[in-house]
């Protein structure tokens, strides 16, 4: 039996079923009908579990960050955020990978958590998120200072190439959640960098929300290692529950 529309139960020739994205099961005709069925669809796709939001392992600011991953890792990484450095002073291939993870991650943000789809990316039934990615480097590249001073067409082309690539990990092809995240890049709080770049070049967070305050608190742990980084994980957890109930960031 030809599966049906989970909205309007239309089913194929009448109409294209496409499944969701995110979880590759749930059959929708259109995006109308699957954001109509969000709020239900939500409950069994992409949620998170509360555990991987609860931990606190340390993560100051003498701490190099991601642990891999990256071909190099930088200190105080929401410090550079704050001033718009943190795509500077690292190896091309790491900042193609930063720009693509922060799209990707934005995206899925967007999706599993306010229901809301870029319409040129994986989540709408394409076949990649190219077109979005590019709208995202668009505005990266409207704040002066964000990109290295090496960037220019060539090296765009060269980052589009990289997302577009099977054979790596920040693949525009897929989808990528939180836990995806850490696991990869071996870092507790690394997707809350990601987050915090998008929130500055967006100019939004999650649901609209501010991250200012959220930035500053984490760039003030970072400067102050006094308690050896203690309270930076205690912190960074509570904000990371925050952003699941709230969407902060």
């Amino acid at each position: 039996m030809a599966p049906a529309c989970v909205t309007c139960r239309k089913t194929a020739p009448e109409v294209t079923i496409k499944r969701c994205a995110k979880c590759s099961s749930t059959p929708y005709c259109s995006r109308e009908c699957q954001k109509a069925d969000w709020k239900n669809h939500r409950k069994v796709c992409g949620k998170e579990s509360a555990g991987s939001s609860s931990s606190s392992p340390s993560n100051h600011g003498g701490q190099a960050s991601p642990l891999k991953g990256l071909e190099k890792s930088v200190t105080k990484p929401f410090t550079k955020i704050g001033n718009g450095t943190w795509l500077h002073d690292r190896p091309e291939t790491d900042v193609y990978r930063l720009l693509i993870d922060a799209y990707r991650l934005r995206v899925e943000d967007d999706y599993t958590m306010d229901g809301n789809i870029d319409n040129d990316s994986v989540y709408a039934g394409s076949a990649s998120s190219l077109k979005g990615f590019r709208r995202f480097v668009d505005r990266v590249a409207s704040h002066a200072g964000l990109l290295p001073s090496w960037w220019n067409a060539e090296k765009r082309a060269c980052c589009e190439r990289l997302g577009m690539d099977p054979s790596q990990w920040q693949n525009l092809c897929r989808a990528v959640e939180k836990s995806d995240i850490i696991e990869h890049y071996g870092t507790p709080f690394f997707h809350m960098e990601l987050r915090m770049f998008a929130w500055k070049v967006l100019g939004t967070g999650i649901g609209g929300q501010d991250g200012t305050m959220v930035l500053e608190m984490m760039a003030s742990r970072e400067v102050d290692d006094g308690d050896n980084g203690r309270n930076q994980g205690k912190l960074a957890a509570v904000v990371d529950l925050k952003t699941m109930k709230t969407s902060i960031l």
